[in-house]
């Protein structure tokens, strides 16, 4: 029996030896006019949904904003899943498993405590008060200034996220077509301003909907070929077993520890609640719904379709790694990336290059994912600003004509300087960590500010607007700081790099892609590509917190807030019987 199971094992592994590596160039031919079609016809299909919702008609700015809360739970459901997971997760996913093992999997049991936690303490507050955005909230439990804050850092968090997110899959269009990066944005950021500044949050919604098919699909497609290629569920398991990639039980207390199950479980929990909880691209989509009820089924249907896109990105990773272990070439080592999140695209060619359609179907995939993030983002960015900014901040009475007006200029305008922005976030290391780390650094301290005043009963305005502002300086510093130490070699994650191999890479590999072939111990680890050292003049100043995991980036500031917020509030405490809204 043994035998038979060592014969079929081998069998397995000679099948995918036999599989030809293909170099980048030869990748790049395989991607066709068929291909363009597909991703062409993709984009035309959002943006004749926002045509669609234009001539309907906007009767007034909250319909253009909230679609007359007529909105239903599909659409709603695939909004949510859409507009946050977007290429991030698609592509920065597939790489963290690759590169570090499957810790990063314990995520998706903190999604049961978010969306708990959302839909029965935070959502009903938003739903019952009946806010135009969520920051609104914060005027009415504290006062203007804090309110402010809260936009702004909204304001602040979305640019950098849009860009992120946007940047992303245009490295995966480079990488599959050669096609230009920045041309890559620009349709993009071009595509998403035409179909959110015509169409509104119903148009957005509903091309999320689609977008959302388009993303489930086109994975499903490559995971299934990619799986049969790689040898099978039962090779690439054990391939990545033995390579130390399946990992689910680090129960390291230490908060520099990258990924363990207290990093996953809890400090995913503070980085998802502060967008499912208390963002304004959520709870925008709440209040389209007319029954609280369905807003409720919605968030919980919108677990279980993240949770499945969390765990087949997840097990993507592990084909990945098992095909090009099997082949004995790391194609980072062997440069056939130039980042880690180009991993997926070159695999996707690799497996599926001949197929007509199936590439192009997963580029659509991929742009869909960027597409509803950013159009999300534009829509609720335009809303924080008109509502939160030049209404209250500002005192000024405005009709509903100059409302749709500066609207949707807003939402153009934040389209153009989301594109500016790229070109920074273009030397940022992942999309992964660096898009959680954007949520952690703004988005703990406003979800600090929103969870004091739902429950501190004694929190005032002071105690809040002291807790966020300081938790907010102190996680920037901690948080770029963290970036300065990567840049300068002197960041330790307390996790060491998983091996991998480029003894058996094909020379022509190495030729197409003018790069020598570059001998490593496979005994030894090699050595990191991306880490940098400092000039010897130099010496980087490090202080031990820029060494914590960027998963607790969301828990420090909240926590900060709270603590900091409570004590000054003890000052003048709150009457709290003026503070509670009915959430029942």
């Amino acid at each position: 029996m043994s035998e038979d199971r060592d014969s079929w094992y081998q069998d397995e592994i000679d099948a995918v030896l036999n599989q030809t590596l293909f170099s980048k160039q030869e990748l790049i031919e395989k991607f066709g006019w068929v291909e363009y079609f597909i991703f062409a016809l993709m984009l035309a299909i959002s943006a004749s949904i926002g045509i669609y919702f234009w001539k309907k008609g906007q009767n007034n700015n909250a319909e253009f904003l909230l679609g007359g809360k007529s909105m239903g739970v599909f659409p709603m459901t695939m909004s949510l899943v859409a507009s946050f997971m977007s290429a991030i997760t698609l592509l920065g996913t597939p790489a963290e498993i690759y590169k570090n093992g499957t810790q990063y999997v314990f995520l998706v049991l903190a999604y049961p405590l978010v969306m708990f936690a959302t839909a029965y303490f935070y959502m009903p507050v938003f739903y019952n008060l009946n806010v135009s955005t969520s920051y609104e909230y914060l005027e009415w439990r504290f006062n203007k200034p804090v309110r402010t804050l809260g936009a702004c850092c909204f304001i602040l968090q979305m640019v950098l996220y849009m860009a992120i997110v946007v940047y992303t899959p245009a490295l995966a269009l480079s990488q599959l077509t050669g096609f230009d990066v920045d041309i890559a944005c620009a349709v993009i950021f071009a595509v998403c301003i035409f179909y959110t500044t015509i169409g509104g949050i119903k148009a957005v919604m509903w091309t999320d909907a689609f977008q959302g098919i388009m993303m489930f699909g086109s994975f499903l497609a490559v995971i299934i070929k990619g799986n049969f290629d790689a040898g099978g569920a039962s090779l690439v398991f054990d391939r990545n077993y033995q390579s130390g990639r399946i990992e689910l039980f680090n129960f390291d207390t230490k908060i520099t520890t990258r990924h363990t199950v207290w990093t996953m479980i809890i400090g995913g929990y503070f980085t998802w609640i502060s967008v499912f909880g208390i963002n304004q691209t959520q709870v925008q989509r709440y209040l389209t719904v007319p029954d609280k009820q369905k807003v409720v089924k919605s968030i919980w249907l919108s677990m279980v379709g993240i949770g499945s896109l969390l765990l087949m990105c997840s097990y993507a990773g592990l084909v990945i790694f098992a095909f090009y272990d099997i082949q004995g070439c790391d194609p980072i080592k062997a440069k056939l990336v130039e980042k880690p999140d180009q991993l997926f695209p070159l695999f996707v060619m690799q497996v599926m290059g001949d197929i007509p359609a199936i590439p192009g179907l997963f580029v659509a995939g991929v742009f869909s994912g960027a597409l509803s993030t950013v159009s999300s983002g534009l829509n609720s960015l335009a809303a924080v600003v008109l509502q939160d900014l030049c209404v209250s901040a500002a005192n000024k009475k405005i009709s509903e004509k100059t409302k749709i007006i500066l609207t949707k200029s807003l939402a153009a305008g934040f389209g153009f300087l989301s594109y500016f922005v790229v070109f920074l976030v273009k030397y940022l290391p992942g999309v992964l960590e660096a898009a959680l780390g954007v949520f952690g650094i703004v988005g703990g301290p406003v979800l600090g500010g929103f969870t004091l005043g739902m429950f501190i009963p004694w929190a005032n305005s002071l105690g809040a607007f002291v807790g966020m502002f300081s938790s907010l300086i102190f996680t920037m510093w901690f948080g770029f700081g963290q970036t300065f130490a990567k840049n300068y070699g002197t960041y330790e994650s307390g996790v060491s790099a998983k091996p991998t191999s480029v003894a058996s890479c094909p020379a022509h590999i190495y030729n197409a892609t003018s790069f020598a072939p570059i001998q490593f111990d496979t005994t030894t680890l090699a050595p990191d590509f991306n880490t940098t050292m400092a000039p010897d003049e130099y010496v980087f100043p490090h202080v031990d917190i820029y060494n914590v995991s960027y998963m607790w980036f969301s828990a420090i500031p909240t926590i900060w807030c709270l603590v900091v917020g409570s004590l000054v509030s003890l000052y003048k405490p709150q009457c709290p019987k003026k503070t509670q809204p009915r959430i029942d």
